[in-house]
């Protein structure tokens, strides 16, 4: 019983002492309201000449829906790889495509599909100068006042380095006519990663859905460069679907030539012999003829098979070929998606809010009484070395 009373009390305690703090909290802050009050103005007006002085930026989207990716070998195949020699099990009746859908993200950032959107032809909206993506991310984007203050470290940097460059790079890099992705130069290399952050890709597993996202400085060119990824990217997931089709056409129009050329000749030497040959009768000649008759038919039997062989082949390929469902087109966006100006805004009201509410509880007491210590370690000393001289 007594130890019940005594938790009770404890809690008691507790509560009016946690109202009390709160209490002490509010008015201490309620005290310091004008502080409060400018710093969120300080803060707002901050916030203003950071919305305005961050560049607009558009972004355009598309929405795509592609097959699926499982995918069946028909009879014709096997049939085809029969006649290659090559052995097919009945377990690899369906396979899977190595590159999924959630592979997408990572096919568009890698260097090879980066570099390949380096000369894409843009123009701004209000200006008709067509130029290289590359040369336009490189000479008409836009950066806010602070960036000659944050981008003046690095440029220091590339600086230093280019006085220490070896110039047989410098050589490398002016004779260079084409983009090695195995060896990029510096400014290839950065060009690559300003294109890789204004794409993003969205994958929908629920809905099996693909969404483009492209984020530039002028509404044109974003939804130029957007048209262009999603045609990229339909083109390099055709050329790896279809490659191994495309592989089993070319065998089987190889072996449709070989059967076609051994046909023809042995229709020559028929007809040649036949022709220098009528009205003998010995059995020699008749069984000569009937042999190049055989050899003539067998050929074109094996012709014929190659040519079907042909046709299944050309049909497995536009079977393999993707099919993509444009369920959003390109267009080009009307208003800005950055700078977000209210969150801007509202975030620097916050901070400068919360700054000087930390000052209030914390820095203010702790700040003002180091000064006091200051204050009155030198007063001790002023004392102690003006008693030291009335003393002497």
């Amino acid at each position: 019983m007594n130890n019940s009373t005594i938790n009770t009390e404890n809690v008691e305690l507790f509560s009016q002492g946690k109202e009390v703090d709160l209490l002490e909290i509010t008015k201490k802050i309620f005290n310091f309201r004008k502080l409060l009050l400018k710093a969120c103005c300080i803060g707002a007006i901050l916030g203003i000449i950071m919305v305005f002085s961050i560049p607009k930026e558009y972004t355009a989207n598309t929405l795509i829906a592609p097959e699926g990716y499982r995918r069946s070998s028909s009879s014709g195949i096997s049939a085809l790889a029969d006649m290659a020699d090559i052995a097919i099990s009945s377990s690899s009746a369906t396979e899977r495509d190595a590159i999924y859908p959630s592979l997408y993200p990572s096919i568009v950032s890698s260097t090879p599909f980066l570099i390949q959107l380096f000369d894409i032809k843009v123009h701004e909206q209000k200006d008709s100068t067509i130029m290289p993506l590359s040369r336009y991310l490189k000479e008409r984007q836009k950066r806010p006042w602070w960036s000659v203050i944050t981008l003046a470290p690095s440029k220091l940097i590339g600086w230093t380095i280019s006085l220490f460059k070896d110039i047989s790079d410098e050589n490398r890099e002016k004779t260079k006519t084409k983009i090695d992705p195995f060896w990029l130069t510096l400014e290839e290399a950065g060009m690559a990663g300003v294109i890789s952050s204004r794409i993003n890709i969205e994958v929908d597993k629920k809905k099996k859905t693909i969404k483009i996202f492209v984020t530039m400085q002028d509404p044109l060119v974003a939804a130029t460069v957007a048209d262009t990824v999603q045609a990229r990217l339909k083109e390099y997931i055709t050329e790896y679907r279809t490659s191994k089709a495309r592989r089993l056409l070319e065998y089987a129009e190889k072996l449709r030539k070989e059967a076609r050329e051994e046909y023809y000749e042995a229709q020559k030497r028929y007809t040649r012999y036949a022709d220098g040959n009528q009205g003998l009768v010995k059995l020699t000649s008749r069984a000569e003829q009937a042999r190049l008759r055989n050899e003539m038919d067998l050929a074109q039997a094996t012709y014929n098979q190659t040519e079907q062989q042909v046709q299944i082949a050309k049909a497995k390929v536009e079977k393999e070929t993707p099919v993509y469902a444009v369920i959003q087109p390109v267009q080009v966006p009307l208003s800005p998606s950055k700078p977000r100006k209210m969150v801007i805004l509202a975030g620097c009201i916050f901070l400068a809010g919360a700054g000087s509410i930390s000052w209030i509880l914390f820095a203010k007491d702790f700040v003002e009484g180091f000064l006091r210590n200051i204050r009155r370690k030198r007063k001790t000393s002023e004392d102690e070395y003006n008693q030291m001289v009335a003393d002497d």
